[in-house]
């Protein structure tokens, strides 16, 4: 392909616009009649316009429009003949010969036609980015606005959700706190995930100013633990049993005394045990599925 000239190829993009008079027009449809390569970028000037009067559809003026412009214009109302004002006779000068002088303007008039045709593409150009960008707006916003032939296809997203498995049910204990041969005053139950546990009352009433106390008794530990007054509801729950490890708690005895209201001041038992009783699995934990 040979090379072309700025000037050529801003002369192809107007001939795409319209923008050129007749014999511009036809100085370009000779070149295409002898130039194929020339055809060529015409041809392309023409697809790439193309493709953005796809994008705009014809819109009819409100007849209120046009009033408007006529207004503007002058021509609302019926014009009066342009009269010219009589001008005074001018004085004759004397004739003087002088040889004629003869400029050329034509670097003036072939450098303003370069200048209105490259001004011509740079508004083409601008009006190119406008549409871009206003068409890349529609797409990403309201695709359905588009042609079909432009319109951005859908794009398929595969996301995998992940369902929460259901928490494992851990293994319970129960401990009937009774006297030797009695009836059940307290049960204990101990979450064996957790470590909490919860003190039911069954069949025990406390003395007046006095009040029931836990405790934990193991050959470990050097002395009965504290776990907690019991209180005066059916219910208590304490969380105190996780600072002690697995094995103590399965293999300790857990007692109840009768302290002074509040429990003991110093940590220590003040009373035999009246109430005792030891852990048992009552619900076994549930192995995970495979």
């Amino acid at each position: 392909m040979m090379a072309y000239s700025e000037d050529h190829i801003a002369l192809a993009a107007e001939y795409a616009l319209g923008t050129l008079d007749a014999d511009e027009r036809a100085q370009v449809e000779t070149m295409m009649a002898v130039d194929k390569d020339f055809t060529a970028i015409v041809h392309a000037w023409e697809h790439k316009l193309g493709v953005l009067n796809e994008m705009v559809g014809s819109v009819e003026p409100r007849p209120e429009v046009w009033d408007k412009i006529k207004t503007a214009a002058g021509l609302s109302e019926p014009q009066a003949p342009l009269v010219l004002p009589e001008a005074a006779p001018a004085p004759v000068a004397p004739v003087v010969e002088e040889s004629p002088v003869v400029t050329d303007n034509s670097n003036v008039v072939q450098l303003s036609a370069q200048a209105r045709r490259w001004r011509n593409v740079a508004m083409f150009t601008t009006a190119i980015a406008a549409a871009l960008v206003a068409m890349i707006s529609v797409g990403a916003y309201q695709p359905d606005l588009l042609p079909a032939a432009i319109r951005p296809k859908p794009r398929t997203q595969v996301v995998e959700v992940k369902t929460p498995s259901a928490p494992t049910p851990s293994a319970q204990y129960v401990a009937v706190l009774q006297k030797e041969g009695g009836s059940p005053a307290f049960i204990l139950t101990v979450d064996g995930a957790t470590r909490n546990f919860t003190v039911r009352k069954v069949d025990a009433t406390a003395e007046p100013d006095k009040s029931f106390e836990l405790w934990l008794i193991s050959d470990k530990l050097p002395r009965p633990r504290s776990l907690g007054v019991i209180g005066n509801g059916d219910f208590t729950a304490r969380p105190v049993l996780a600072s002690y490890d697995a094995d103590t708690i399965n293999s300790a005895t857990y007692a109840v005394t009768i302290e002074q209201a509040g429990g003991s001041p110093d940590g220590n038992p003040h009373s035999a045990p009246v109430y005792t009783g030891k852990l048992i699995e009552s619900v076994p934990p549930v192995a995970p599925a495979r």
